[in-house]
This record gives structure tokens, C-alpha cells and sequence, in this order.
């Protein structure tokens, strides 16, 4: 059954993709029914729009990569700020619809398939996981806290991953002291240089002006 969607190299058949395709509009229809719910139809319509945008500016500037490591994960133009700022601005539930349908991108982007499991942590589970700044929302430097938890959220999910399947894959020489810490600084490392590069932009007194201007614009 399994052979139906994944090929031998453990990419996406023909299948695959439209399963995949499938679970994006289902995320999206799910954004449309919670997004009717709201109290007023123009801030559900503006809600969706703004979170739409979201998507396609983090699936935009996830392909412009400052490096990227041999064995997945990259630097890339701060892609994840664009789902932060939406669980910033519409809460946790809003913002891990959002994230998840981003992962689901990702993996059209660059599918793997190990397992299911493996899917859930390094695409589902790690994006949906950047929803968590909305935990913040309304707090003081609720951005910054927020933008920082859902890297290191992300991070978690991505090492689990590590363990369970991709040190597997190590050659046989590789140092055995460093299988426990290996799959945390590895996916640690390209993580937290995105992080650290958008925490300087976010801080810039322009850039922090534009982000409240739109914030407000959002709500």
C-alpha cells in the first residue's frame, strides 16, 4: 500500500503528491470553517487573506537559502517569520493550522519518506510546531519570545527525527560519543543561524515599525 505513494527512493509517486495536495486543501477548508466562525465575516475574510500570504511568503523565501547542510536543513531568508507573525497576531490554533499547511508545502517541496512517523517529525509536527508563539501573543515582547520558542520547538521535533531514523544513515566510522548529541547540534545549528539573523532584522527600528504597522493592519 505503502509503495502507492512513495517510490523506491523515498520520494513522492504521482499519488503521493495528489495525497499531499489533498491534505493542504483540507488544512485550507479548515482555515475557512474556524475562519466563519469568527465575530465579524470582514475580520474572518482579512484573517484568511493575511494568512495566506503568510504561507506563500514562507514557501517563497524557504527556496532562497543562504547554505544549506549535505544532509537536509538550511538557512534560509528568515521563511520562518511569516508563520510566527501570524500565530503572533491570531493565537496558537490559527497559527499551527498555518504552520502545518506550511509543512505540507515542504514536503512537496523536498519529500522524504522513511516512515510516517518520520513525515509527522520533520514536516507536520516541526512546522506546526512554530504555531507555539502564539502562546505569547499579547505579552510583552511577545514577538521576539515567541519567534524564539518556536525555532527551539521546531528543533525538538526535527532531532527527534534525527534519532529514531537519520543516524541510521551515518558511516560506519562515525564517532559513537557523538550519536546522542549529533542530530540536536546538527538540526541546532541551521535553526538558530536563521534565528539569530531575523532577531537582528526584527530589532532593526524600521523593520520593527513595519512589523507593528502591519500587525495592526491584520487585526
Amino acid at each position: 500500500m505503502l509503495n502507492l505513494f512513495v517510490n523506491g527512493e523515498g520520494g513522492l509517486t504521482t499519488a503521493g503528491y495528489v495525497l499531499s495536495a489533498a491534505l493542504l486543501l483540507v488544512s485550507v477548508l479548515a482555515g475557512l470553517s474556524l475562519a466563519d466562525r469568527g465575530e465579524k465575516k470582514g475580520f474572518a475574510v482579512k484573517q484568511l487573506a493575511y494568512c495566506a500570504m503568510a504561507v506563500a511568503l514562507a514557501y517563497v523565501t524557504s527556496f532562497i537559502k543562504v547554505f544549506k547542510l549535505p544532509y537536509g536543513g538550511s538557512v534560509t531568508l528568515m521563511s520562518m517569520l511569516f508563520i510566527v507573525l501570524v500565530a503572533n497576531w491570531y493565537g496558537v490554533k490559527t497559527g499551527m493550522l498555518v504552520g502545518f499547511a506550511y509543512g505540507i508545502l515542504q514536503f512537496l517541496q523536498e519529500p522524504y519518506f522513511l516512515t510516517l512517523f518520520q513525515v509527522c517529525c520533520d514536516y507536520v509536527l516541526a512546522f506546526a510546531a512554530l504555531g507555539l508563539a502564539g502562546l505569547f501573543r499579547g505579552k510583552k515582547n511577545s514577538l521576539l519570545i515567541g519567534y524564539i520558542v518556536a525555532v527551539l520547538a521546531r528543533g525538538v521535533f526535527h532531532s527527534i527525527g534525527g534519532y529514531l531514523y537519520w543516524m541510521d544513515y551515518m558511516p560506519e566510522n562515525f564517532p559513537q560519543a557523538l550519536r546522542n548529541l549529533y542530530p540536536i547540534i546538527y538540526n541546532y545549528s541551521y535553526l538558530l543561524a536563521e534565528a539569530v539573523v531575523t532577531v537582528i532584522v526584527m530589532k532593526i527600528p524600521a523593520v520593527e515599525q513595519a512589523l507593528e504597522r502591519v500587525r495592526k493592519a491584520a487585526l
